[in-house]
């Protein structure tokens, strides 16, 4: 047996809204029109197969005063008085939501009663409150605060006070994974007997959670490893156009480097089950800049400081590299070549076919060669992208139906994860960086596997917040 509980509440007050976000189901409709669900629907939670929790969205209460009426008058067992409920009115259809959503409650199931607490109380709410109370069962009252412009939460609560064994606040459109296991931590407060069940089931939330973050954490650096090593080639003839076969394999090269990102932000997504709605990044994300904008290598990434700071790791290049970033930024190189080095490389002077090397770019007699990437700022680059995103994904509440963040638009100084970093976790950042770019001969496995947990912890210090 799994521990149950059915979503009830009076119609559009966001019931859909909140199982849509317990159970991580984008799938389940959520509508603003008022009774758009007519019949009790279970959702399972299921991790690794196995049934962990599960919820029912019922339909709204329709005549909370006339039932409330004849709860008051039955006189007969009170362990039977919704079992008789529902059969004394199976037949009626005045009665057909009631007894639809008392249906899961008739089965055991523990109850979540949802309010909107920016409207003000009313005689239907108390009696349904008052019917709930009578039911018997283990209950709970959950303020859904659905719009920020009133609040009668005070007055919620000093009713609920009278009826219900736990209070909650829970904003389906804005609950993430610490609120969720806040939420089934206060269940267990409903009923004794339930909290065993409870705890095997928050047990086996964070474990499924650590989990999709080590996955996350193989996907990041991954993607940062190839997108570091990637380089293209091409032929050079007397009759080639240097500037054009320059401009072509930039644009390649960018095409790739995106897409790689493209694909880590699909798999992100995916483990954290945002599969059917489309999701839009909000309108102030950093992300809404290309990867290989002025913008972004302005706001994210380390400081100059703190990249100097790291040349005692890199060693030699990092002369380069922080002398490519400076013109860069100076002299707004981010078309070409220089915007392939992400506010990097200035370009060549000439067309002349040289020997010469200059941070990543290499005329070798025959051909043109761009990558692999020497630049240290662009591996922060990609990470402060990649946490942003996964910040964005484990935010967004499955309830949550293409609603405007109303968030102020980035600007200004650094806005990444990458400048709160310590010295010491920037110094692992610098040897992860040289082991994978070819500073080394041999990849050092200690470089990466310190890195690997250094990223893991940064993903559960996101999560965490």
């Amino acid at each position: 047996m799994i521990p149950e509980f059915a979503v009830l509440g009076h119609p559009n007050e966001g019931k859909s809204s909140v199982v849509s976000t317990l159970t991580e189901d984008d799938q389940i409709r959520v509508s603003q029109i008022p009774g758009e669900t007519t019949i009790s629907k279970r959702y399972t939670v299921k991790i690794d197969g196995q049934e962990i929790v599960r919820f029912v969205d019922t339909p709204g209460f329709q005549v909370p005063r006339q039932t409330l009426a004849w709860f008051k008058a039955y006189d007969d067992d009170p362990v039977q008085i919704i079992d008789q409920f529902i059969d004394t009115h199976k037949k009626d259809s005045f009665f057909a939501d009631e007894c639809e959503l008392f249906g899961p409650v008739a089965r055991g199931a523990g109850i979540i009663y949802v309010v909107d607490g920016s409207r003000p109380v009313r005689d239907d709410d108390l009696a349904e409150m008052e019917v709930l109370r009578l039911t018997g069962r283990p209950r709970m009252a959950i303020i859904n605060t659905k719009t920020d412009e009133k609040d009668y939460t005070q007055d919620w609560k000093l009713e609920f006070r009278k009826h219900f064994n736990s209070i909650r606040f829970f904003n389906s459109n804005t609950a993430n994974f610490t609120e969720r296991i806040k939420m089934l931590e206060s269940l267990k407060a409903i009923d004794q007997e339930w909290e065993p069940m409870l705890s095997q089931v928050i047990l086996a939330f964070n474990k499924d959670w650590q989990k999709r973050n080590q996955l996350v954490c193989n996907t990041m650096i991954e993607t940062i490893e190839k997108s570091l090593s990637f380089s293209l080639s091409e032929p050079i003839k007397k009759s080639t156009d240097q500037e054009k076969l320059k401009e072509n394999l930039t644009q390649k090269y960018q095409a790739h480097i995106k897409n790689l990102e493209k694909q880590m932000f699909q798999k992100i997504r995916t483990l954290f089950k945002h599969r059917l709605f489309e999701y839009h990044l909000p309108e102030y994300s950093i992300l809404k800049h290309d990867l290989f904008s002025k913008q972004t290598w302005e706001l994210l990434g380390l400081t100059k400081e703190q990249l100097a700071t790291a040349g005692a790791i890199i060693g030699g290049t990092m002369g380069a590299v922080l002398d490519t970033a400076a013109a860069g930024i100076t002299f707004g190189v981010f078309t070409a070549i220089g915007g392939v080095l992400g506010a990097g490389s200035a370009l060549l002077g000439g067309k002349k076919i040289t020997k010469k090397k200059t941070a990543g770019i290499r005329f070798g007699g025959d051909k043109f060669q761009l990558g692999p990437n020497k630049n240290l700022q662009f591996l922060y680059i990609l990470m402060d992208r990649a946490f942003i995103y996964y910040s964005h994904i484990i935010n967004r509440p499955h309830g949550k139906r293409d609603m405007k963040d109303t968030s102020s638009i980035i600007n200004g100084k650094k806005k990444g994860y990458s400048t709160a970093f310590t010295s010491n976790q920037r110094n692992i950042c610098a040897k992860f960086f040289k082991s994978v770019s070819g500073g080394t001969f041999v990849k050092q496995k200690k470089s990466i596997s310190d890195f690997e947990d250094f990223i893991e912890s940064v993903l559960n210090d996101i999560s965490e917040k």
